[in-house]
This record gives C-alpha cells, sequence and structure tokens, in this order.
C-alpha cells in the first residue's frame, strides 16, 4: 500500500499532484491553508509552516509510515543579493532545501524497511541554469539537484528512488508573482520559451505519478527537465 505525502498541497502544483495521486493509496497532505488541505479530501493533513517547524510534520510522516514522499513547497523571491537580508536568505533555504532534506530524513528508516521508497522532489530549472536577481531561490533549488544524485547512491539497494523535477514557467500563483516581481511582462517571458507557452500544473502531477510507479523503478537521481524547451534555449 502506498502511503503518500505531497508537501505545499493547498494550491498549484502541489494541489494538482495530490489530486493525481489521490487514487494511488492512502493520500496525506500538508500546507499552510487548513480550509483548502480540508478540500482535496485526503485520508489526514498536517497543518504545518516548513519555515517554522518541520519536526511536527516529521513526527506526522513517521506516524503514518509515509513510503512516497513529495517535496513540493517552495518559496521565490526576486531582487540583488545586496539587497538580501540574512532573515530573507534563511527563510528561502528552510523552506527549499533544508525542509525536504529533514523529511527525507524522516521518511527513509520506514523505506529501508520496507525495501521500498520513492521520493520526489520538486525543483526548477533556476537551479539548473541560474537566474539573475534569483541567487536564493536558484541556490535553493540546485541544493535539491545535489541532494537527489547523492541520496540516489546512498539509498538504491533499499530499492527507494529519488529524483528531482525542475519546471520552468507554470501556470500557477506562484508564477504570476514571480512575474509580478521580475522586471519582465508576460509575453516578454513567453518569448523567450520555445514552445511559447507555461507548463501546466497538471503536466508535473502526471510526470510525478510516472516516476512513483513500477516502471519508472530504474530512474534514479536523476534531474528531469519540465520546462518546455527553457533549458535547451531559445
Amino acid at each position: 500500500m502506498l502511503n503518500i505525502l505531497v508537501t505545499g498541497a493547498s494550491k498549484g502544483i502541489g494541489r494538482a499532484i495530490a489530486e493525481e495521486l489521490k487514487p494511488l493509496g492512502n493520500l496525506y497532505v500538508t500546507g499552510r491553508n487548513e480550509e483548502a488541505l480540508k478540500s482535496i479530501g485526503a485520508r489526514d493533513f498536517c497543518l504545518c509552516d516548513l519555515a517554522e517547524n518541520p519536526k511536527i510534520l516529521g513526527d506526522f510522516i513517521e506516524k503514518n509510515s509515509i513510503n512516497v514522499l513529495v517535496n513540493n513547497a517552495g518559496e521565490y523571491i526576486y531582487g540583488g543579493i545586496d539587497k538580501m537580508s540574512f532573515d530573507q536568505i534563511e527563510q528561502i533555504h528552510k523552506t527549499n532545501l533544508i525542509s525536504p532534506i529533514y523529511l527525507i530524513s524522516r521518511a527513509v528508516s520506514h523505506m529501508k524497511v520496507e525495501k521500498f521508497g520513492r521520493i520526489i522532489n520538486i525543483g526548477s530549472i533556476s537551479g539548473v541554469m541560474g537566474e539573475a536577481n534569483a541567487s536564493l531561490y536558484s541556490s535553493s533549488k540546485a541544493g535539491l539537484l545535489g541532494a537527489t544524485k547523492a541520496l540516489a547512491l546512498e539509498l538504491a539497494e533499499f530499492n527507494i528512488t529519488i529524483n528531482t523535477i525542475n519546471p520552468g514557467w507554470v501556470e500557477t500563483e506562484l508564477g504570476e508573482n514571480s512575474i509580478e516581481q521580475s522586471e519582465f511582462s508576460k509575453d516578454e517571458i513567453i518569448e523567450c520559451i520555445p514552445q511559447k507557452r507555461f507548463v501546466k500544473p497538471e503536466e508535473i502531477a502526471k510526470l510525478v505519478k510516472y516516476l512513483i510507479s513500477d516502471d519508472a523503478g530504474g530512474i534514479t537521481g536523476q534531474g528531469i527537465n519540465l520546462c518546455a524547451g527553457l533549458s535547451v534555449g531559445i
């Protein structure tokens, strides 16, 4: 039986992933919006701010024997590095990098006993290519890629796979907010994307579904770019 946890499931990519995976087993979700989490209809939910107290969610993971962990929750901030405060640097790395690694550390003991586990991190194309004026976001997402490669080697003998999906621009509230923070219009951004479109959350959700399936058992340690061609070039 799959015991699935999706973080940041209140909206956007996380919500789409939760809806896609719900029929596959016992679905658990977490986020900061209680009403939104309740509306998903999961088996249970954990109200948690990953930057503040991820240990609450770590306990929840162990209690529910999670064997499919989707680290989706993330934050974005735009601005020159000289404008970033220590609190901002700490906040984004806690949410995007430290907490996901911590949650993995709490999940793998049970996975090792079961000789089965699937871990999916939602990274970003900004962690692959870099993004000017988004160095905090880029560095935190690049860290996920490094952890993915190392943990794939560490956990392979236990039939635990770990992969990172790197979306480009996605049709979500976070995507729209990112545009508002940047110096470019949506039309200008679309012009730089080879497919001239934003990725849909459902596309990411379906890739997650595949990566946790038996058919994808040989895929581990990979960073998969789902970015409408953005990582290739114009």
